[in-house]
């Protein structure tokens, strides 16, 4: 293993699957700024694809739906005051944030913020140590 991944002296295996524990939450965290990205960018597509809809219909001669579309519809708020970039943000700097830098904290207090020491070692426990495809790194010395 790499000297980046190994446990420090000392440090108990409990310790080590909190640690391990804790980062995995924020991994499903960052799965869930990835669908909140997917929303956001989802909602801006269909506000324009609403307005071009909103345009067939004027064209056709449906001028009062077309305006209602635009006037309801089109710019609209996703919440109170807000657009879906302004939800990314408040979670960026709120949530997400303080879940990285908590993460962060803990690691640095208890592993000298070594990441993924508990997968380091299920890695090195699991792999069939001198078979091609089971190096410890790619460059294995």
């Amino acid at each position: 293993m790499l000297e980046d991944h190994v446990r420090p002296e000392g440090l108990d295996d409990a310790t080590v699957a909190a640690v391990g524990r804790l980062t995995e939450a924020l991994e499903t965290v960052e799965r869930a700024r990835g669908r909140l990205f997917d929303f956001h960018q989802l909602t801006g597509e269909a506000d324009i694809k609403a307005g071009d809809a909103a345009e067939q219909l004027r064209a056709a001669g449906h001028v009062e739906l077309a305006e209602r579309v635009e006037t309801e519809l089109v710019g609209r708020n996703v919440l109170k005051g807000r657009w879906t970039f302004q939800i990314v943000e408040d979670y960026d700097d709120g949530y997400w944030s303080t879940f990285r830098g908590l993460e962060r904290d803990v690691r640095e207090a208890l592993t000298g913020g070594r990441r993924h020491v508990y997968e380091a070692e299920m890695k090195e426990d699991r792999r069939t140590h001198g078979l091609p495809g089971h190096e410890a790194r790619p460059a294995e010395l």
